[in-house]
């Protein structure tokens, strides 16, 4: 399995806002991840959290491509998380491999067209609506079905526009636009996910669904749940994991995979 690291370089994400405004600090973060284990690293300049106030271009520009810059300088392999198609091709002419957006290439309507001339992978990942809108939007008679056909349209759109199948990740968007029980009903099923014909993602680390289920903890106490949640999509045979501790997760990580049967 491989590990997204991520970098939110955002005063305000849910887990970590302020923690790495400072590119340099950015960037040590960064090359650390990919010491302890990273395969990528996901820099994000605009908090996805729901309700979270939209960034300006400028702004989201002038937070990530400096530190995405640096780490491709530094032989990081660096992912944009963003859906924004003017962000998504500057991090590319600064040397990302990957985009990573949270509304599937639908929140521009250029992104589909930077996304098809880059030879970059690209990770498609479930939202309702918008960061702003999309919990108001968390209702579904069957969520794994509801999501998986949102996500089968994006392929096709995808496809569409000139995007091989092979550069396409999953993501089912965990508490995206989802309450709990959509949430569990996902992780439940989510070998399901594999009948859409593309590595699978999952995103959980530190979610609020940690202390719905297990108790409550502040985002900083929710290891020993991310870690769990990883190890859960491991076994359900997903590709990557996208976390924010990366040393715990790859040690948890080598451990299960050793004591699988041979």
């Amino acid at each position: 399995m491989r590990i997204m690291g991520i970098l939110n370089v955002t005063p305000d994400s849910f887990s970590d806002g302020g923690r790495l405004t400072d590119a340099g600090a950015a960037v040590a973060a960064g090359i650390a991840m990919q010491a302890d284990g990273a395969d990528i690293i996901d820099v994000g300049g605009e908090s996805t959290r729901p309700g979270a106030t939209p960034v300006p271009l400028e702004e989201e520009l002038r937070r990530t491509i400096p530190v995405i810059t640096a780490l491709v300088r530094a032989g990081v392999a660096v992912s944009i998380d963003t859906m924004k198609a003017q962000v998504m091709r500057r991090a590319l002419d600064a040397g990302a491999t990957m985009l990573n957006d949270v509304s599937a290439l639908t929140a521009d309507p250029a992104s589909l067209h930077v996304a098809a001339a880059s030879q970059a992978q690209i990770v498609l990942m479930h939202m309702p609506g918008t960061p702003q809108t999309m919990q108001e939007l968390a209702n579904y008679a069957d969520p794994v079905a509801e999501v998986m056909a949102a996500l089968r349209a994006r392929i096709a759109a995808c496809q569409a526009a000139g995007i091989p199948r092979s550069r396409l990740i999953a993501d089912p968007g965990i508490g995206f636009g989802k309450g709990l029980a959509h949430n569990l009903a996902i992780l439940r099923r989510l070998r399901d996910f594999h009948a859409l014909g593309l590595p699978l993602m999952l995103g959980a680390s530190r979610k609020s669904l940690i202390p719905a289920i297990a108790g409550p903890a502040p985002v900083s106490g929710r290891l020993p749940g991310s870690l769990a949640l990883a190890l859960h999509a491991a076994g359900a045979g997903a590709a990557w994991v996208r976390v924010h501790d990366v040393a715990a997760t790859r040690q948890a990580l080598a451990l299960w995979q050793a004591v699988q049967p041979v």
